[in-house]
């Protein structure tokens, strides 16, 4: 079986330095709101670009309390991607502000900048574009639009460590910038976690309060917040694993030069980098008329493959009394075609010959 995400892998190759590091923290005795929580929030918003991070404990905290604590709520508007994970778009709605769907760009799948404006009303308040399988949105466009307008601007980095927007990392170019730490992430804890990074001191200290019951010191509380805290020891575990992300991420790039190569003239459309993008391959999807059929065959050459996603946000049943009227073309249309291949940094070149050969033979 060709494995899709090589956790396995990862493990194998930094399992001394890992186990090392989750012990000291046993031994330690200090497991949340410690020093290897501290020290990662320092080390990864050093390597993203900006003063502040703050560990909260998944990704979609990360978003639920970035909108919050922009004061985002009800009678509110945030334009978003219907093509995402579902986090995205639950952030706003839990917040008690409404979604407003924009539709994507055919080719790297993020939010199209030139459909943006057209949805701006009185009541929109912020923008938040999804680097979408670590393919990075036109943030120049969209913070153009932002200033004209008044608005923040979110970024789901969620599945985009490390990559870069004209030389800057993703998470540091818009007002706040969220990212996940789900294990099969680029950057990956063995648990969920997330980290919210701002270069706002006002913003960061909103959410480090908010992360921890809305108090500023023990027992004194001045709103109401949550329990969401990165524990010591998922920071201790990505502490290590942050000093591979580059070295893992050139080796995915690699990996997916392989397979445009390898694909090109079959019957199947590979990802697009643009010009001002450095993509690091979170996901390598591609497109393809006979999906359903290709993805079976895949399956039964032990070749596992996923759908990333076949259900867009205003189609889900969670969602069906909010009463969304609205049909983005673009994305109804590649969620009947988009497959997800084996993507990380542990596929040999033979792997990659023998999924591309599987798909040959399936088309």
């Amino acid at each position: 079986m060709i494995e899709f995400a090589g956790l396995q892998q990862q493990y194998d190759e930094i399992a001394d330095q890992i186990e090392q590091a989750i012990r000291k923290v046993l031994k330690g005795g200090w497991f949340i709101l410690g020093r290897e929580l501290e020290k990662f929030e320092q080390e990864f918003s050093s390597y993203i670009g900006t003063k502040f991070g703050i560990g909260v404990n998944s990704g979609s905290d990360a978003l639920l309390l970035a909108v919050q604590a922009l004061g985002i709520g009800d009678d509110d508007e945030v334009l978003t991607v219907s093509h995402t994970f579902i986090s995205t778009v639950d952030s706003i709605i839990r917040n008690g502000a409404r979604p407003v769907f924009v539709d994507i760009d055919p080719n790297t799948f993020c939010i199209d900048t030139t459909q943006i404006e057209k949805n701006i009303t009185k009541k929109t308040r912020a923008i938040i574009p999804v680097h979408l399988y670590g393919n990075p949105a036109d943030m120049t466009t969209i913070m153009e639009i932002a200033e004209k307008h008044n608005l923040h601007v979110i970024e789901d980095a969620s599945q985009a460590h490390g990559a870069k927007y004209k030389e800057k990392r993703v998470g540091s170019i818009g007002n706040i910038g969220c990212f996940s730490f789900y294990p099969a992430k680029n950057l990956g804890a063995y648990g969920d976690g997330g980290m919210v990074v701002t270069d706002n001191n006002e913003l960061a200290e909103k959410i480090r309060q908010l992360r921890n019951y809305g108090q500023n010191e023990k027992n004194v509380h001045d709103f109401v917040g949550v329990n969401s805290r990165l524990d010591e020891i998922q920071a201790a575990v990505l502490r290590v694993k942050l000093r591979y992300l580059d070295k893992w991420n050139e080796r995915r790039r690699e990996i997916a030069g392989q397979y445009n190569e390898l694909l090109r003239g079959l019957p199947v459309v590979t990802p697009i980098e643009k010009e001002f993008a450095e993509h690091v391959y979170h996901l390598y999807v591609i497109r393809c008329g006979k999906r359903d059929k290709l993805q079976q065959h895949l399956l039964q050459n032990n070749i596992h493959t996923q759908i990333h996603y076949p259900v867009p946000a205003h189609k889900q049943k969670a969602y069906r009394d909010l009463g969304f009227d609205v049909r983005p073309a673009v994305t109804e249309r590649i969620c009947t075609e988009i497959l997800s291949l084996p993507m990380h940094p542990w596929l040999s070149e033979a792997d990659v010959k023998t999924i591309v050969d599987a798909i040959t033979s399936a088309l």
